[in-house]
């Protein structure tokens, strides 16, 4: 919750800023700062090596190794020289069943692999983190979520990612362990690809500008290419063709209407 209200300063700092209310800005700005230290006092654990799932009644860090804490990176409220560490916990035996992020760490108190948020993985949580890892520059960890999920979409009905999936360890040729309700289709799990697949490219909009960023855009050793077609901005629109080349991507714009126009940055 922290990290979202530290979005919105930001978020809301960047709307009066461009709407020319710079003292307004000003003070939003000076809010998310604030409560950017506050949070790194409060919710960092050395021992955890990640950020606290809550505070007790008495403001004590609850050390719970849980997905929470990659929307700490999402948002960008996570200090830059925690982000690796917080990613390599995510992805580390406890928080990472092999086809995704667990919503609570194995080994917590009250993990349980089969219960709704206690230990299983939801695609769309995932793709917040990943967009997250693409954030602060951990591509690999966004390329390793954008694969996995995409490995386990074909173990469920019509290749349609589901609400959230049982969060058992991966094993063999095993598909995940299906959450007997979940939601499917969900609209949030159906946006999570497009979620992923950005966080890979290092998607960014500039709409005043016109321009749409790419930032060391990448995609998976298994995907060749992709196009985005008619991806629009303000009155234009542009398609994008990726393709893989090397360690990193080529990207093409075999077409594009009114004053869209792409940037990439290598």
């Amino acid at each position: 919750m922290q990290a979202y209200a530290y979005g919105a300063y930001r978020g809301g700092a960047a709307i009066a800023r461009s709407l020319g209310e710079e003292d307004c800005a000003r003070a939003l700005d000076g809010k998310a700062d604030a409560l950017r230290e506050r949070f790194e006092r409060a919710f960092w654990c050395e021992r955890l090596g990640s950020y606290a799932l809550a505070l007790d009644g008495d403001k004590r860090p609850c050390e719970v190794l849980a997905s929470n804490a990659g929307h700490a990176l999402l948002t960008g409220i996570a200090h830059p020289d925690r982000a690796r560490g917080v990613a390599a916990r995510l992805l580390g035996k406890e928080g990472y069943s092999g086809w995704g992020v667990r919503t609570l760490g194995a080994g917590e108190a009250r993990y349980n692999p089969m219960s709704y948020h206690d230990g299983s993985v939801w695609p769309h949580d995932n793709a917040l983190i990943a967009l997250g890892f693409g954030r602060y520059g951990l591509v690999d960890e966004a390329l390793r979520l954008l694969t996995d999920l995409a490995q386990a979409a074909p173990h469920f009905d019509r290749v349609r990612l589901p609400e959230l999936f049982c969060g058992f360890g991966r094993r063999g040729r095993s598909g995940p362990v299906a959450y007997p309700v979940a939601c499917s289709p969900q609209a949030w799990a159906a946006a999570a690809p497009f979620a992923l697949l950005e966080a890979c490219l290092g998607v960014g909009f500039e709409p005043g500008a016109g321009v749409v960023r790419l930032v060391r855009p990448r995609l998976p050793g298994w995907l060749d290419g992709v196009e985005v077609r008619d991806l629009a901005l303000g009155g234009g629109s542009v398609t994008l063709a990726v393709e893989r080349s090397g360690a990193g991507a080529v990207v093409r714009v075999p077409e594009r209407r009114g004053g869209a126009r792409v940037v990439v940055e290598a």
